[in-house]
């Protein structure tokens, strides 16, 4: 679809601060000023750093191995045929080649005969942090340190600035709160902040060990006389989110959202003790639990905009075999949650447009690593070959079936996610006109 006719058919779509961390108030509204493509927006941050051979290239063990197998295992995302032998990363022990079944297909069409493929951009930094805050502020971030929050304002803070949305909203669904994960959902930048950033769950400690034993009974606890309580609660979340100090004293929200979130956290915590959360047919992985509770996210908020992290496939720095099986699973993941949307949230039902993005390649040549299969394993130290990534889009007003660019002609670049979300909602050229992007980032509906 050429862009005028993509624009032309585009339309207009009609627990108290103290038991939930990133609670934030609501922005400042903003007129929008092109029309919406899209009411919801989930965007996937994909896998934690995934070597471009082994996934869009679907090079299997051809290029990494020397060993003669190629095929796709990404087989909810990317049309071409599984590898036919050496099936080391489904659902039997992985030190079994050849016994493994690989986890049948969810997707009748993949995404990508649904929307959009740029199967080679390029990835602004080689490491995780770096990559994913390029992913998020659409800036290259190249001195960005650790364990601060971005420089420059995220997608969340454009959207609650500009758009006018609430903090219930906006949602970034963490992988873990290692690795600086929960700084990422709001700068440090003056004229935006976390008065605009987002709501920043990570559930394998909201939800897990440590989350029941402090807040599966949250209750609103009486100032005065269960201040211990309190403080126990407090230190619990300081600790696990790295929150600044008197950054929570800050933190304001509307009753009505409070009392929205505090139901949710109670309804989770029941929900997981008796009937299970929804999740993927496939359920063994940190991946795959995390994407459960994305799930559950957006059924009971329909956010306008949710960041689901992944990050099982790291293990590739030790363990080939692991990493393959973690990619598979990872797009497990992703299949399982875009049918969810369509099947199970009928308010986002054909009204959600999906964007799945590596924040970062891998090195072309291996470490000296073996794994139980004498495979080699794969470091991301920053050759050219790890600023190897792809793009996908999927959803109302995408185009279908459509690929931009090649392996030998690279179009796109990491920074172009933040102005495509901006003008899936229409504040393109209020981000833009910030100031603050990467001065080569255009909207991928630019790049068609």
């Amino acid at each position: 679809m050429k862009r005028r006719e993509f624009v032309k058919k585009a339309t207009m779509a009609g627990i108290a601060s103290t038991a939930f961390p990133y609670i934030l108030p609501s922005g400042r509204l903003f007129a929008r000023t092109t029309a919406e493509l899209a009411d919801h927006v989930v965007y996937v941050l994909f896998a934690g750093g995934v070597r471009q051979q082994e996934a869009v290239l679907k090079r299997y063990l051809a290029d990494s191995q020397g060993v003669d197998v190629e095929g796709n295992i990404l087989i909810n995302m990317l049309n071409g045929s599984e590898p036919e032998r050496k099936i080391v990363y489904g659902t039997t022990p992985a030190g079994e080649p050849d016994g493994s079944q690989p986890i049948p297909k969810i997707l009748s069409q993949t995404l990508q005969n649904q929307g959009l493929l740029f199967p080679e951009i390029k990835a602004q930094n080689g490491g995780h942090y770096g990559g994913l805050t390029s992913l998020l502020t659409g800036n290259p971030s190249t001195a960005q340190g650790l364990k601060v929050r971005p420089v420059v304002p995220t997608i969340f803070e454009y959207l609650r600035r500009h758009r006018g949305f609430k903090a219930s909203d906006v949602w970034f669904v963490g992988s873990g709160i290692g690795n600086s994960f929960p700084l990422l959902n709001s700068s440090d930048h003056p004229q935006y902040g976390t008065e605009f950033g987002a709501n920043f769950v990570a559930p394998s400690v909201t939800f897990g060990a440590q989350g029941t034993n402090v807040l599966s009974n949250a209750k609103i606890y009486h100032p005065q006389e269960e201040l211990e309580p309190i403080r126990k609660m407090r230190a619990f979340l300081n600790n696990s989110f790295r929150i600044k100090a008197g950054e929570i004293d800050g933190i304001r929200n509307d009753e009505s959202e409070k009392e929205k979130i505090k139901t949710f956290i109670r309804q989770t915590f029941e929900k997981q003790m008796s009937t299970g959360l929804y999740h993927p047919p496939v359920f063994d992985s940190h991946d795959l639990q995390t994407v459960a509770y994305a799930a559950e996210v957006l059924q009971y908020f329909k956010p306008k905009l949710l960041v689901l992290n992944l990050g099982d496939v790291d293990g590739c720095h030790a363990n080939f075999t692991g990493y393959l099986r973690s990619l598979h699973r990872a797009d497990h993941a992703v299949g399982w949650l875009w049918n969810f949307i369509q099947t199970q949230i009928p308010e986002m039902a054909n009204r959600t447009i999906m964007m799945i993005t590596p924040e970062c390649g891998r090195n072309e040549n291996p470490n000296p690593i073996r794994d139980e299969n004498d495979w080699v394993a794969f470091d991301h130290s920053g050759d050219e070959n790890t600023t190897r990534i792809f793009s996908m889009m999927v959803g109302p007003n995408v185009p279908s079936n459509l690929i931009v660019g090649s392996e030998t002609n690279r179009i796109g670049r990491a920074t172009d996610n933040v102005l495509t979300i901006a003008e899936i909602f229409g504040i393109k050229e209020a981000v833009k006109g910030a100031g603050l992007m990467d001065t080569q980032a255009t909207s991928l509906f630019d790049r068609i």
